[in-house]
């Protein structure tokens, strides 16, 4: 297939665009390099660095041609989408309709969406959370992400198209940035490897549904050729680890013996998030398959690495 993976030089989309070249699969990247590296990118896949709200968008989708479209690029800052919501709309609302519009004038044919799973459902009454549950987004973010699944239903009902939402739980692996707004277990990493002491928000009894790169990678070939049409379905393992425990896990593969600092809680952070992804066993015949202490050593090997670079 020829397919356009957009955010394709980020963390998650660089892991997707190299596993469908390794595929066979002919892959265009569409990625303004805003936080994605060049790098990361594969040789054997096309950059094209053209920002989603560009109007060179239409021509650079139409070129490639593509059968089918990943679709991970966005704003995804929380706190700036609190800061700038109408910024945070303008890339995940307005760049996901003009992506789609491009896609659909280059006759592509199906449309996998990586949304996001805590962010959408925000606290909620069912942990692990289902696909039906109501989402409750407590941010401009949140909000947005959801919106945009919306434009990828309305997609799908074009004559011959369709299109799948993954909903992520909390993705971690090679390749995070542990800068800015990043996940706990690049954060985690960076400092230990660095010999800097860790610090952990609140009482660090809050849990997240922590997925390895790897299996989210095969979720999205999955979906690219599933028979079923549009549908939202959960990508995580349905296991809830505490903050603490992640540092204690990572902290024995460190051979760190330093117990955590800890600082004061987060205004409004989810004190239990996990994701029941039997949807997705059902429908793709996807489940997690990385345990969390080796996709944990996976990880802090490649930030060793990187550090002695």
């Amino acid at each position: 297939m020829r397919i356009v993976v957009s955010g394709g030089a980020g963390f998650i989309g660089s892991h997707v665009a190299d596993r469908l070249v390794g595929d066979g699969h002919e892959v265009t990247v569409v990625d303004n390099l805003s936080s994605g590296r060049r790098q990361h990118v594969p040789a054997a896949a096309a950059l094209a660095m053209v920002d989603l709200r560009s109007a060179r968008l239409d021509a650079v989708v139409r070129q490639a041609r593509p059968d089918a479209v990943v679709h991970l690029a966005a704003q995804a800052s929380v706190a700036r989408s609190v800061v700038d919501p109408a910024f945070d709309a303008s890339v995940n609302l307005g760049g996901t309709a003009a992506l789609l519009h491009a896609a659909a004038r280059a006759g592509a044919g199906r449309v996998v969406y990586v949304s996001t799973g805590g962010a959408a459902y925000g606290d909620t009454d069912v942990v692990p959370t289902p696909e039906d549950h109501p989402t409750r987004s407590t941010s401009p973010y949140g909000v947005s992400k959801v919106g945009a699944e919306r434009y990828v239903e309305l997609w799908s009902h074009g004559a011959g198209k369709s299109g799948a939402v993954l909903r992520l739980a909390n993705v971690y692996g090679p390749r995070q940035s542990p800068h800015g707004e990043a996940g706990v277990v690049a954060i985690f990493c960076h400092r230990l490897v660095a010999g800097e002491p860790c610090v952990v928000n609140g009482d660090g009894e809050q849990t997240r549904d922590f997925v390895y790169v790897g299996d989210v990678v095969d979720a999205v070939g999955r979906a690219l050729t599933a028979t079923e049409g549009f549908g939202i379905v959960n990508v995580g393992t349905g296991v809830e680890t505490s903050v603490n425990d992640l540092y204690r896990r990572l902290a024995a593969v460190a051979g760190v013996s330093a117990p955590a600092r800890h600082a004061p809680a987060r205004p409004g952070e989810q004190r239990r998030s996990a994701l029941d992804a039997s949807r997705a066993k059902a429908r793709l015949g996807w489940s997690a398959v990385t345990s969390l202490d080796e996709g944990l050593k996976r990880t802090l090997t490649w930030f060793r690495r990187e550090v002695t670079l």
